[in-house]
């Protein structure tokens, strides 16, 4: 069994943390896990401490891609040979996580990536930002010619190699859709796993409809940029 550590990135997740970590630790005890509270101001780290949680506490809120980008620098460190996201919200069924982790060791992919829209069932997001997915998930493949349909799923699975490309360059705000633009210019092999994921059932999206315009904006800019500074370096 090679050696996996699950990254839980959690930011405010008091009403949800501890039935994932059961949930985790319950279904998948040989595997390590690591939650990195990103500046909480409720009672995640509270309620990590308590219970003796394997937590990183940052000082102040990196945002989702800096707590995910602490967590792959712990594996590299580390020396793990997979590396697993999960929202620390709940909404990822870690039921599929075996099946998921397989493909990497059995080699099939270098990526792999839970995604709603394969099987079609479950929680699939609201219609506006289903467009927005969408889009985004066509940008992708005109930009790589990878074709990834959940491209802002951010239950994934990685293998050592991308575990060090991540750690060093990982994108810092809203970052799913750019890291899948990195990992296709470094030539990852990716591929979607059909998962069925849940609504939130506590706390707060960081996506508001005020910031989904800003959202895609920014997205949009980001992995055209991150195309582009690839082909220069290049």
């Amino acid at each position: 069994m090679l050696k996996t550590l699950i990254i839980i990135p959690a930011y405010n997740e008091e009403g949800s943390i501890e039935k994932v970590v059961n949930n985790l630790t319950e279904k998948f005890p040989q595997y390590d896990y690591l939650i990195i509270n990103d500046g909480s101001t409720d009672q995640t780290p509270n309620i990590c401490n308590r219970n003796g949680y394997h937590v990183v506490n940052l000082v102040i809120n990196m945002g989702i891609g800096g707590a995910v980008q602490t967590g792959y620098r712990y594996a590299r460190d580390n020396d793990y040979d997979i590396a697993v996201q999960i929202d620390g919200d709940g909404q990822h069924d870690v039921s599929y996580l075996g099946e998921m982790i397989r493909q990497i060791e059995e080699g099939h992919a270098d990526i792999v990536i839970g995604s709603r829209f394969l099987g079609k069932e479950g929680f699939q997001s609201t219609k506006i930002r289903r467009v927005g997915i969408n889009f985004l998930s066509l940008l992708g493949k005109i930009l790589t010619g990878v074709c990834v349909k959940d491209i802002t799923s951010g239950y994934r699975v990685v293998n050592a190699r991308f575990i060090r490309i991540f750690a060093v360059d990982y994108p810092a705000d809203y970052p799913e859709p750019e890291a899948m633009v990195i990992a296709a210019v470094h030539g990852g092999r990716i591929m979607e796993y059909p998962v069925v994921m849940r609504e939130r059932e506590a706390g707060e999206s960081s996506i508001t409809m005020k910031k989904s315009v800003y959202y895609m904006c920014k997205v949009t800019l980001a992995m055209i940029i991150r195309r582009i500074s690839f082909g220069i370096r290049r």
